[in-house]
């Protein structure tokens, strides 16, 4: 005979909510730290494209020809990125998130490892720079399928009232793997120039091993996603491949996403991929060291004001914050450059200080759920990271060529500022025409004029 005690049934539900508690900071945590450890190795290229490729990689080059061409490279790991969106995206959407994100991870060691390990130029010659290439691939393949894994995993298994928090963990991923990068390169970068430029570039690129191991540990622990089981149930994951749904059903979504994302993204690539040689490389206003740990500054703040601008999408909406900081950024970009041409350090700093906590954070806070909330469960995968990593090409990917084209000196600075002001007014207007996404937001009217259905 079955008894129905008030108290056993009170308790049970107490253990359950405890639970489902444990595994939702189980879950962010492993998406932050999986997604820091991607993006540790895929920054740490980019601050060494700069800095250190083209001597190494590009040596029988006029110096501004190498560094073009060592920014290229960059470039190329951003192209493939939506291709491994789309691969891994199709097996995160049919197999599950979890066994994917494992595979990015392992591969994003590995490629650390070989470019840790390889020879340059003055050993192999012109093979030497087409291996990197090869490697930068991967990388950009394996970045492809981690971003939208890492960002489903925290927000699938949050609640309706947090899924921008949650998701934007996974975001403050990206500026604590830059920490972590420049702060290891910038160690290493302060031996003589002989010392570094034989060996000491190359151990950030093998430290990253341990970091992995890290991550894989942690995203060992953590359950499969509740909506993916969920949607695996209804039958929802057999339904067509994956990126056919996205492009037949989600391509005005994949479009306004994609566009919506590109500024901060804009902003995250030219100070991490192109400003620190601006400041110390071409101008030689600053040691490497110090262009190097300004960075790593603005970047540590970064690590909190973003999960507080996606905190505020929760309460008010995407659309509004992301709006909202367009039009700020739009505008405040003139004094960050004018800034950073001052050649002054401390002014230099306020311009890093400006450009990623508040500029880049701004409107990259919300981007994660406000990308990954315009796919159903059964496509959200192959959604995201389509339409994340067409964002980056068009943002981060060309950042350093645009920036060093740009700043050159008949074309002067300004028309860097007006590029970044256009490109703001171009997302801004992507968002506006975009329909909220947040959950929360049918069931009140707070904010409803920013809302125009699809």
């Amino acid at each position: 005979m079955s008894t129905n005690n008030p108290e056993t049934t009170q308790l049970e539900s107490i253990s359950a909510h405890t639970s489902n508690l444990r595994e939702r900071r189980r879950a962010v945590t492993a998406s932050f730290l999986g997604t820091t450890v991607e993006y540790y190795d895929f920054l740490l290229y980019t601050a060494a494209a700069g800095l250190i490729f083209p001597a190494l990689f590009f040596s029988n080059l006029e110096p501004g020809l190498a560094t073009t061409l060592s920014f290229a490279t960059l470039l190329a790991g951003y192209l493939t990125r939506p291709l491994g969106g789309i691969l891994f995206g199709h097996f995160g959407d049919k197999v599950g998130r979890k066994k994917i994100l494992f595979i990015t991870l392992m591969t994003m060691g590995v490629v650390s490892l070989g470019i840790g390990l390889m020879p340059t130029y003055a050993t192999i010659g012109v093979t030497a720079p087409v291996l990197l290439v090869i490697l930068r691939i991967l990388q950009g393949i394996a970045v492809g399928g981690e971003w939208a894994g890492a960002t489903l995993m925290a927000m699938e298994h949050a609640n309706e009232k947090s899924k921008g928090l949650a998701a934007s963990f996974s975001a403050a991923g990206g500026p604590t793997g830059s920490v972590l990068a420049t702060l290891t390169l910038a160690s290493f970068a302060s031996l003589p120039n002989e010392a570094f430029f034989s060996w000491g570039w190359r151990v950030p690129f093998l430290l990253s091993v341990v970091v992995v191991i890290i991550g894989l540990y942690m995203r060992s622990r953590v359950t499969e996603s509740p909506e993916f089981e969920e949607a695996r149930q209804n039958g929802e994951v057999e339904k067509g491949a994956p990126i056919k749904i996205v492009l037949t059903t989600y391509r005005k979504e994949v479009v306004l996403g994609a566009l919506g994302g590109a500024a901060s993204l804009f902003v995250q690539g030219l100070l991490a991929g192109f400003m620190v040689t601006y400041v110390s490389v071409i101008h030689g206003w600053l040691p490497r060291t110090d262009a190097l740990m300004m960075l790593t500054a603005s970047s540590f703040l970064q690590i909190f004001t973003i999960p507080f601008f996606a905190w505020l999408s929760d309460k008010w909406g995407r659309k509004p914050v992301m709006l909202y900081a367009a039009i700020c950024s739009a505008i405040l970009v003139w004094p960050m450059m004018a800034l950073f041409n001052t050649g002054q350090p401390l002014l230099i700093f306020a311009a890093f200080m400006l450009g990623n906590p508040i500029l880049q954070a701004s409107m990259y806070g919300p981007v994660a759920a406000f990308i990954s909330e315009k796919f159903d469960t059964a496509a959200r995968y192959t959604g995201a990271s389509l339409t994340f990593q067409t964002s980056s090409i068009i943002g981060a990917g060309i950042a350093p060529i645009i920036g060093a084209t740009l700043t050159s000196e008949t074309s002067g600075s300004n028309s860097l500022a007006i590029f970044m002001t256009a490109l703001f007014i171009v997302s801004a207007s992507a968002v506006w025409f975009s329909r909220e996404t947040r959950p929360s937001a049918s069931r009140t009217r707070k904010f409803a004029s920013f809302d125009k259905s699809r």
